[in-house]
């Protein structure tokens, strides 16, 4: 999935040569806590965040701090076309809310953490009327392809599959499926011997 498809397209911006307590009312208006710093040609100069503002407000109204001296000069970015995970990545390691979305040093968007956010609920179906069932299984391909064919015979719609990092030869996967009683899959499942960890309808 590619940023350009995620991002919050044409996002509102600021000049550097605003206030501070100007940034804070547009973000406060618009409710929002990230605000990109541009030139008049749309050419990215900065990055502000809520927290850089509210830090720099007192200093602001008794001295001459401007946002340039507030603003990120040299954001972290991403580029629309750029997977979902490098933003995900990005913003994990560096520990960052969002970042401006660049194109030929231009902006054209900004992703946030919440954006990334949102999209794993959807893509886990987790707000939606959904059941699971966790099952462990060892490493081999065919034992993963026996538990497809156990859910989806007794009526187990699979809608994603997820898994935790393998250990001691064996991992925990996590069969989302569209809403069912999953008592009878359990059943199937421990009847080949697999161990069911949870099963919620």
């Amino acid at each position: 999935m590619k940023i350009s498809s995620l991002m919050i397209p044409d996002p509102i911006t600021i000049a550097a040569n605003a206030s501070v307590s100007e940034a804070i009312e547009l973000m406060k208006v618009n409710s929002i806590r990230h605000l990109p710093v541009v030139s008049g040609a749309n050419k990215l100069e900065g990055f502000l965040t809520l927290a850089d503002l509210k830090q720099g407000l007192i200093p602001s109204m008794v001295g001459d701090l401007s946002l340039r001296d507030l603003m990120i000069k040299e954001p972290i970015t991403v580029a629309p076309e750029d997977d979902i995970e490098t933003a995900a990545q990005l913003i994990y390691t560096h520990k960052i809310s969002g970042m401006p979305v660049v194109k030929n040093d231009q902006l054209v968007g900004i992703i946030t953490e919440t954006d990334i956010l949102r999209t794993f609920i959807d893509m886990m179906g987790i707000l939606s009327a959904t059941s699971r069932i966790d099952v462990l299984i060892g490493d081999q391909p065919k034992a993963f392809n026996k538990v497809l064919q156990i859910i989806n015979a007794n009526g187990g719609d699979i809608i994603n599959v997820t898994m935790t990092a393998q250990k001691d030869r064996k991992r925990v996967y996590y069969f989302r499926l569209a809403s069912c009683k999953t008592g009878r899959i359990k059943a199937a499942l421990e009847k080949e011997s697999f161990e069911v960890l949870a099963a919620m309808d």
